[in-house]
């Protein structure tokens, strides 16, 4: 199901001790291992080999011009407990043709404390959308919850 968001202030509360930096290349092994320990085995990825192989595809442009404006990490101290990367535009054709959140993830320590919110209110200034599971009912509560809707067209 694809999910839309019209241009707004969204607003996310501070989470304590976690900081948003921009992403770069040099995260590619820091964010390829949280990408794998963030989904099930299997769901994203099967092995933490493969789950960078998609990272350094996702940095390549593999799924669109990855827009570093928008696409944000969140440290925890030293450690990346989050991600939102987010491209100018999907390259799937039954994608709006707006900002597209190819991933966001969060560490399984730290689901239900914010981050994610936090992380996608870093894309509020513009119309973004994304893909979500029909199943996902705690992705769709959030995803709901900072003004995401079913059936919009983006353009």
């Amino acid at each position: 199901m694809i999910l839309t968001r019209p241009a707004g202030v969204v607003s996310a509360s501070p989470v304590p001790d976690v900081e948003l930096r921009p992403l770069s290349a040099d995260d590619a092994a820091s964010l390829g291992r949280l990408y794998f320990e963030a989904y099930d085995p299997g769901v994203a990825s099967a092995t933490e080999a493969e789950a960078l192989e998609d990272i350094h595809r996702t940095f390549d442009g593999e799924y669109g011009v990855l827009d570093t404006t928008l696409s944000r990490l969140a440290w925890m101290r030293d450690e990346l407990v989050g991600a939102l990367l987010v491209v100018e535009r999907a390259p799937w054709p039954d994608t709006p043709d707006c900002r597209f959140v190819i991933e966001l993830f969060t560490a399984r320590s730290q689901r239900r404390s914010g981050i994610a919110k936090l992380l996608l209110a870093e894309c509020s200034a513009v119309e973004v959308a994304l893909r979500v599971q029909e199943t996902n009912t705690p992705a769709l509560a959030l995803y709901r919850s900072v003004g995401f809707q079913p059936g919009l067209t983006a353009g």
